[in-house]
């Protein structure tokens, strides 16, 4: 049965023609979109229809379209960039010709694709008419310089005469390395993309803050890296083979290109610091209070960076930042990106749950909010601005730079990049408009056992996407939110058997998080949120830890809160939350003898969150930001009295050990201890750092727990060698540049 509606106008409730389409805009079901369809193409052939034709195959051999996705987007970004994934993987009853048949009938270049309906009825019914392309004959792939001879192009024969001898071995071997993007259908340099394996010690961090830059001129790339003495700075260039350590980099996150991209700047410790790619020392720009969201830097010499203060900019030779644009009570600004021209800066703002564009006209100083979702914005110099958005989408936005307006619809680009906790975003765009960017991984991370030395072992989990761990009081069950998919979709609360090696889902509500034990072990507390996964409202509920009864509710009040920790003897609950989207958090208690009303603990002009008890239940440990930046700090509990602060140089995710006498937090990828005398008083003794290590967290989540005896620690380890891959996409853009080269372009 075909249905065709052909729908093209709309009549408008006044009475008069509104179109549904434009030049340019695509229509039509995502599933079964050809590429160029998707993209908008001015002219689209039959051969679209040979393509949605090979999608409905597809379907009907495997059970679902040859690309999915939680939108519409989604599902076209991977259209565009991905190949279908193997039909005879998925049956291996399937014909190697039928495969075959259909990978030709799905190419992304039209030419590729059968002629005609008949063409494609004539391969299913008569195999011998097709030949089966070299990936399903085993013919080896196609060497560098076959890839010359094809025309590809100087500057890619060189990225390929570089990569070549890794991307046979791989493909032989591990398949890391792969051409991926279809040939082009516009004049000017063919689109090519591919992925760059990184060395194990030299892989992209998945922490606050660390993103890749793309020099200008798309050259090359730097990103923070792994090293056995810690995390550091790397720059690669595109037709080289290995990564490059700058030197003095260690602990540098957020680095950003100079104009001429002779220089990198990044962030160390509390200072901005720039260090030539030539050689030659790590120098100081200015220190930096609190959080650093971004930085980016104009022709005029000037570096313009994101704080929790708003905008600032301080010259490139150094000297004093000063405020550029401050936001509104509400609103943070993020991720400054400034136009060729230094103009105006485009930036992310992001204000009552919602995440938007904004541009700052230097000149003026005035802020213009822009109605475009997104984040991270990159501007290209072809007319466009690259964003993401928080399902890992990367898209094209089309951009007058002049009137700073946004002129069309996003168009995809690539999906699944990584999103780290604080919504950064590991990409990088150059001006010329190539781009790389960390995938998001698929396999997530595990629970490993580490002990004060920091050795790690597996703790019996299986792969998933886990956070927020808690052990039970006997020390043998981990509970967990864990996340039902990459996507993030659904959530719930499982509980691993550290000695059976078994784990049970506990929860069933899909928007469980945030256990935490009651003291005897008998039930376990969680955040539920009955607006769905995604809501801001947040209830707490309990349930028996071993599944044998019903949830029952804790706390249903307005606002977000979760449960944090139990008074010792089971007296009360102490939990923190916000009680709007834009108020400060807060830490409450409940008590749970008998009907009682919330008291609230601890709320200022500052955030104060994460609280944790000691085991006598007389103090509390718990982060504020009352000093611009998170500090760990001690106080009576449940007070009044005064307080200390236990971190120094920043600190989160504070746990009193069971003797009392040690509080552990972390600053960065640092496990601290912190001793304590609680004797006729407080007293903080002496700091000391544990171990360090890139294990996941997601503030405001404490995202590890210690066992009784203080000696071991139960934490998030990514699987190795799941996020060893930076993706490269070259001259998209070109498409656009030759259109205004012949005079059809915006």
């Amino acid at each position: 049965l075909v249905a065709d509606f052909g729908i093209a106008l709309a009549v408008s409730s006044a009475g008069g023609g509104t179109r549904m389409t434009e030049t340019g805009m695509s229509l039509g079901t995502p599933h079964y979109m050809a590429p160029e369809q998707a993209m908008g193409e001015r002219e689209i052939t039959p051969k679209a229809d040979v393509y949605a034709l090979g999608c409905v195959l597809y379907e009907m051999l495997t059970g679902e379209p040859p690309f999915t996705g939680p939108t519409a987007q989604a599902i076209i970004a991977r259209v565009m960039t991905e190949q279908p994934r193997s039909l005879t993987l998925q049956r291996h009853t399937i014909p190697p010709h039928l495969e075959a048949v259909v990978k030709r009938a799905l190419e992304k270049l039209p030419a590729d694709r059968f002629a005609s309906a008949a063409q494609f009825v004539e391969a299913l019914t008569h195999p011998g008419s097709m030949a089966l392309p070299p990936a399903m004959t085993g013919a080896a792939p196609a060497t560098g310089a076959a890839l010359r001879a094809r025309g590809v192009g100087r500057r890619v024969a060189r990225i390929a005469g570089g990569v070549g001898a890794l991307a046979l071995a791989a493909v032989a071997g591990a398949g890391i390395w792969k051409w991926l993007g279809p040939q082009p259908v516009f004049p000017g340099r063919p689109v090519v993309r591919f992925g760059i394996l990184l060395p194990r010690d030299a892989e992209p961090v998945g922490a606050t803050g660390s993103t890749i830059a793309f020099s200008p001129d798309g050259s090359r790339i730097a990103y923070v890296g792994r090293a056995q003495s810690g995390q550091r700075l790397y720059v690669r260039g595109l037709d080289q083979l290995d990564p490059v350590p700058i030197p003095g980099s260690e602990g540098g996150i957020l680095p950003f290109f100079s104009a001429d991209g002779q220089w990198v700047g990044f962030r160390q410790g509390s200072r901005l610091v720039k260090v030539a790619l030539a050689g030659g020392p790590v120098l100081p720009l200015c220190d930096v209070v609190g959080s650093t969201f971004g930085a980016t830097w104009s022709v005029g010499d000037t570096i313009i960076f994101a704080s929790d203060s708003g905008l600032l900019d301080v010259p490139a030779a150094g000297g004093n930042p000063r405020v550029v644009a401050k936001p509104d009570s509400g609103e943070a600004f993020r991720w400054p990106d400034v136009l060729p021209d230094g103009r105006a800066v485009l930036f992310t703002v992001f204000a009552r749950g919602t995440v938007k564009l904004a541009a700052l006209d230097r000149r003026t100083g005035a802020v213009q909010r822009l109605q475009q979702p997104g984040a991270y914005p990159r501007y290209v110099t072809a007319g466009f601005v690259v964003i993401s958005d928080p399902s890992g989408i990367i898209s094209a936005v089309p951009f007058d730079a002049r009137r700073l307006e946004v002129t069309g619809a996003a168009m995809p680009l690539a999906d699944k990049v990584f999103a780290g906790p604080d919504g950064d975003r590991n990409l990088g765009v150059s001006s010329t408009g190539d781009f790389a960017f960390q995938a998001s991984v698929t396999a997530g991370s595990r629970l490993v056992l580490v002990d004060r030395n920091g050795s790690a072992r597996d703790a019996g989990s299986d792969t998933g996407y886990y956070y927020a761990p808690r052990l039970s009081p006997d020390g043998k069950r981990v509970a967990v939110t864990r996340w039902a998919d990459v996507n993030f979709s659904s959530r719930d609360v499982w509980v691993v058997d550290l000695v059976q090696r078994t784990r049970t889902r506990l929860t069933f509500d899909t928007t469980a998080e945030s256990p935490a034990w009651t003291q005897d072990g008998r039930r376990i507390a969680y955040t539920r949120h009955p607006g769905g996964v995604n809501s801001f409202a947040g209830q707490i509920h309990w349930v028996p830890a071993d599944g044998s009864g019903a949830p029952e509710s804790l706390v249903v009040a307005a606002g977000s809160w979760s449960p944090v920790t139990f008074e010792p003897g089971g007296r009360g609950l102490v939990y923190h939350g916000l009680a709007t989207e834009q108020a400060k958090a807060e830490i409450w208690q409940l008590s749970l003898a008998g009907a009682s009303t919330p008291h609230q603990v601890l709320a200022s002009t500052f955030h104060n969150y994460q609280p944790s008890l000691s085991p006598d239940g007389r103090w509390m440990a718990y982060v504020s930001t009352e000093s611009g930046r998170n500090e760990v700090y001690v106080r009576p509990y449940p007070g009044p009295g005064g307080r200390w602060q236990v971190s120094l140089d920043g600190g989160d995710e504070p746990v009193w050990s069971a003797t009392g006498r040690e509080i552990f937090y972390r600053n960065g990828d640092r496990m601290m201890t912190t001793t304590v005398r609680t004797q006729g008083g407080f007293e903080v003794g002496s700091r000391a750092q544990l171990f360090a290590g890139t294990y996941d967290r997601l503030l405001p989540n404490r995202d590890y727990d210690v066992s009784r005896d203080g000696q071991t620690f139960i934490m998030f380890q990514r699987v190795q060698g799941a996020e060893q891959s930076v993706f490269v996409t070259l001259n998209w853009f070109d498409r656009f540049r030759a259109r205004q080269r012949g005079g059809s372009g915006r």
